[in-house]
């Protein structure tokens, strides 16, 4: 059997996108960061996320069913932390950037590389975590600028590529 510490130490070699998942509606407002995203596919446009089972965040997402995956830019990285920040209550999280309100009704994060608005289709469980499995709704790309990612335990803002 996989230890835990080595399974965590093997995924500090994975890099990934950094997001913000943020949910609104019936069961309240809630936000956190993310890294566990990632596209299911085009059509329908959909993308898959996991959450523990253990976080706020979880049973809120359940409840309110829809929410908008907003994935950071390089500078973005105060922003990440602060919603990771379990001691930060929502009201200072959220206070920590400018939001808009999208289509579907939450909010999607000014700045954003792109803000993937969805409704929850399925979800599966797994170990410690559930598979949210949504239907990309509304879609707002933002500028072109440098993406943010985490590896080794660390952000790292990736270069926009030459325009060569």
């Amino acid at each position: 059997m996989i230890e835990t510490w080595e399974f965590r130490a093997a995924m500090a070699r994975l890099g990934a996108a950094v997001n913000i998942i943020v949910t609104d509606g019936p069961a309240g407002r809630h936000g956190m960061t993310a890294s566990a995203v990632c596209s299911v596919s085009d059509d329908p446009a959909s993308l898959l996320l996991c959450i523990n089972k253990s976080a706020r965040m979880h049973d809120v997402l359940k409840g309110n069913g829809r929410l908008t995956v907003n994935v950071l830019a390089g500078g973005q990285a105060g922003l990440s932390g602060a919603f990771a920040d379990k001691t930060l209550d929502m009201d200072a999280r959220f206070a920590a950037a400018d939001w808009i309100m999208s289509d579907h009704g939450v909010p999607a994060l000014t700045g954003a590389l792109a803000a993937f608005g969805c409704a929850v289709a399925s979800v599966v469980e797994m170990g410690s975590h559930s598979i949210f499995l949504c239907e990309v709704q509304h879609l707002m790309i933002g500028e072109e600028k440098s993406g943010l990612v985490y590896f080794a335990r660390q952000y790292h803002a990736l270069p926009m590529r030459d325009a060569a």
